[in-house]
């Protein structure tokens, strides 16, 4: 089965244990089927390499850069205002991951929630699309999304967990749902579930590597090429072919990211 049309919308290859032995892991994902990958910023910092590594591989990275929830601490006027200055650059095709995060207790969730709006008004003002982190605060999330009128840019749903009844809620804001790496765990019921039930063309997939690594390398650093697994497991549910998966969702994403 030919695997190389595998886009991997979310990427950490800015960070450990990545950054250090770029060039391999690059070269094992090409071999491994991938086509593309979207490169994540969370703070400047990593915004910076996801840019770095964009101009290094173009036209197999491409960069998202953006302040997580849980990095909002710390971040001042002046570095919001380069972030903006930083979605002037061609490689960047999104801005994230931006959203909100209640399971850790770092950053307060009304300061969560200034940042998220911030950077939603910031996309907006770039015609940028949005890529969202949301962990235990869906309605807050969506509450925010709506508010903000999302639909004209619209977003990605990172490593959607949330239920099917929120995910065509977020689709009718113009988002679309990525499945990780979590849909090839025998707990994940929800995921399979969305992945099932969701149309294709509203599909995208994703490792978020290092982290969420699918069965059946679970327990082990996630690379790049195990995106497949995620194709694979989709392609099980909806009961088509792998090729099927494969195509379309990387045919969503060039769509997407605005990538010819």
């Amino acid at each position: 089965m030919e695997k190389g049309m595998l886009f991997d919308t979310h990427v950490h290859l800015n960070g450990k244990p990545f950054i250090k032995d770029i060039d391999n892991i690059v070269k094992k994902a090409l071999a491994g089927g991938i086509s593309k990958m979207v490169c994540i910023g969370y703070n400047m910092e990593t915004s910076l390499q996801a840019i770095d590594l964009a101009y290094r591989f173009p036209g197999i990275i491409y960069a998202a850069i953006g302040i997580h929830p849980n990095d909002c601490n710390g971040v001042s006027q002046a570095d919001l205002e380069r972030l903006e200055n930083m979605l002037d650059e061609p490689c960047v095709v999104a801005l994230g991951e931006i959203g909100l995060d209640y399971h850790w207790d770092t950053v307060k969730p009304e300061k969560q929630k200034e940042f998220f709006i911030n950077q939603i008004r910031m996309a907006k003002r770039k015609s940028k699309p949005i890529i969202i982190h949301n962990r235990e605060a869906t309605k807050d999330t969506f509450d925010i999304l709506k508010q903000e009128d999302i639909s004209s840019i619209g977003g990605i749903m990172h490593s959607y967990s949330s239920s099917l009844d929120m995910a065509k809620e977020f689709i009718k804001l113009n988002m679309m749902i990525s499945i990780s790496g979590v849909i090839t765990f025998s707990n994940a019921r929800k995921t399979k579930e969305v992945a099932k039930e969701i149309p294709l063309d509203k599909l995208l997939i994703e490792t978020d590597c290092p982290y969420l690594t699918p069965v059946p390398y679970r327990g082990k650093t996630n690379y790049p090429e195990y995106c497949y697994y995620v194709a694979k497991e989709i392609a099980q549910l909806k009961e088509i072919t792998e090729t099927e998966v494969i195509e379309k969702t990387y045919d969503n994403a060039c769509k997407f990211f605005n990538i010819s």
